[in-house]
């Protein structure tokens, strides 16, 4: 594990953007660059934070445990669903398959949590019957595990938007996804999903809810985009969850909504210029991130060496040649 002073003399480092002459044309997303070369994706994952749909500072080495927690992740349920992911030349880059991305996102929950308007335990606390179209047992308190994991599927958002709530039968009326395409992903999704919860157990956390995106390469179904990070996935701490039920507060979370707590607490909820981030907490934040890598891999994490961009750069001429 990185000290705090490691942390804090990386900082003026951070990964915010990097920009590769000869390889586009580029695409910008709220925390990586994307250039799209030869029928590939190249996926430069930055240091940039994001929470209430902005950007909100950048924390060092946040971009080197995403890019390499997902490839490590996509080795273990490789058995399960193929990824888009043709090489890692660098601990911040991925260069992927071009995917036609399904329009719809996979939501796995396996408790029944969260605080938005749109949030399982949100419509179920109000009544809301059969919310995204499921059948839930009375009595549920929040943070429930529930008696098995479920799909809430939502569009893709766009322009800052919220997602748009789905069932699993809309996703068919709709046209969305075709009927046994749907089926294959909804499996495939729940077995990922159960592989996960394995792995974090044995690391002494709950996978509490994520994230997945899907596509097709060559008509085949690829798990696409990042799987089971800190970004994408709620982690509980386990040794935490049943103090926390008893106070009635939330249990110690090990992904980004640590780093969202802090800005609520600040009073900032996404409006206006954000606080900006003390070094020591930003410190905190990145051994949480470094912490989530090694705890789930079991391997410790060696940060790529600055600096970033040439690095990058040297990488990807390196591959430029491989098929």
């Amino acid at each position: 594990m990185l000290t705090t002073d490691q942390i804090i003399a990386a900082i003026p480092h951070a990964l915010l953007r990097v920009d590769l002459e000869g390889f586009g044309p580029r695409l910008e997303g709220k925390v990586r660059d994307i250039y799209i070369q030869d029928g590939r994706r190249i996926l430069i994952t930055t240091d940039r934070v994001s929470a209430f749909d902005r950007v909100l500072g950048a924390i060092p080495f946040k971009g080197q445990v995403l890019n390499q927690l997902s490839a490590w992740w996509f080795d273990q349920v490789s058995d399960i669903v193929a990824s888009h992911v043709i090489s890692v030349p660098d601990p911040n880059v991925t260069i992927a398959h071009e995917a036609q991305a399904l329009p719809v996102e996979v939501i796995v929950r396996g408790y029944i949590t969260g605080v938005t308007s749109t949030s399982l335990w949100t419509l179920y606390k109000q009544g809301v019957p059969r919310p995204y179209g499921l059948d839930l047992p009375p009595g549920l308190q929040k943070n429930d595990p529930l008696p098995q994991p479920v799909i809430t599927p939502t569009t893709k958002a766009t322009g800052g938007a919220h997602d748009e709530r789905l069932t699993s039968a809309e996703v068919v009326e709709r046209g969305l996804v075709p009927p046994d395409l749907w089926e294959e992903v909804q499996a495939v999704a729940l077995e990922i999903f159960r592989r996960g919860q394995e792995v974090a157990r044995r690391a002494g956390l709950i996978l509490v809810d994520t994230k997945y995106e899907f596509g097709l390469i060559n008509g085949r179904l690829a798990l696409i985009d990042e799987v089971h990070t800190p970004d994408s996935s709620r982690y509980w701490v386990a040794e935490s969850y049943e103090a926390a039920r008893q106070a009635d507060r939330e249990p110690e979370s090990f992904d980004k909504e640590f780093l969202r707590l802090w800005f609520v607490a600040q009073g900032y909820r996404g409006e206006g210029q954000p606080p900006a981030m003390p070094a020591e907490f930003i410190a905190q934040v990145a051994q949480r991130y470094i912490a989530a890598y090694e705890r789930l891999t079991g391997l410790p994490f060696e940060p790529g060496a600055q600096p970033a961009a040439e690095r990058i750069r040297q990488a990807l001429l390196r591959v430029a040649g491989e098929p």
